[in-house]
């Protein structure tokens, strides 16, 4: 059994292990392996919507059409680690909100000067250490050998109470301060600081760090 993201999984739900499968032709294996990472793009989607499409994309749609895209084009995947998967995952989510915000503002051709700051974005959103929300560790082979955070973190994050999760989401992720946060919650700014407090008590615990 192994822990992920607060919960124990079996080795066959290895992402690792499910990634070879993958790239040896296994299809179920594929799909298993894409599922990992459900919670990870709907995070990042929920992100760029916020700032780019406001409410007129769902986040879910964003996220099973870079699914299926990925499913599609999984065979163009050349990397071999986590990492090198996110990455390419992030890829395919900021092309397709890239066509999105094309979509709603009337741009008609293809244009990389707007596929690349959401690209960016995406990869910033995935350093989450200095933000306070995981274990530091002093070893380099414990680092090595952790899992991509921003995958653990948006696992552990599904998994609070939804007022939870939004705050630590608009406190941490979207970096707004206290005011701002307590008037998108509709709360006072003493309840949200508070609410805060509890949540990432509760997130550290999950990740496995100290509270």
């Amino acid at each position: 059994m192994i822990l992920r993201g607060g919960y124990w999984m079996t080795a066959a739900d290895d992402p690792e292990l499910l990634l070879r499968l993958a790239q040896g032709g296994d299809r179920q294996a594929l799909g298993r392996l894409l599922e990992v990472y459900r919670n990870y793009l709907a995070l990042a989607a929920r992100l760029q919507i916020t700032r780019h499409l406001q409410s007129k994309v769902d986040a879910s749609d964003l996220v099973q059409d870079t699914l299926l895209k990925a499913h599609r084009h999984f065979a163009q995947f050349r990397g071999s680690t986590e990492i090198e998967l996110t990455a390419w995952l992030r890829k395919i989510l900021a092309t397709t909100v890239a066509n999105l915000v094309r979509q709603y503002v009337g741009t008609r051709s293809r244009d990389v000067r707007l596929e690349r700051p959401l690209s960016e974005e995406l990869d910033q959103s995935s350093r989450v250490r200095d933000m306070g929300l995981m274990a530091r560790t002093s070893s380099p082979s414990q680092h090595a050998a952790r899992r991509e955070e921003a995958v653990l973190l948006a696992d552990a994050l599904r998994q609070l109470p939804q007022d939870y999760s939004e705050v630590i989401v608009l406190r941490h992720l979207e970096g707004l301060p206290f005011p701002e946060v307590a008037l998108r919650m509709g709360r006072t700014v003493d309840s949200v600081e508070k609410l805060w407090i509890r949540a990432l008590a509760r997130l550290r615990r999950l990740l496995g760090g100290s509270t």
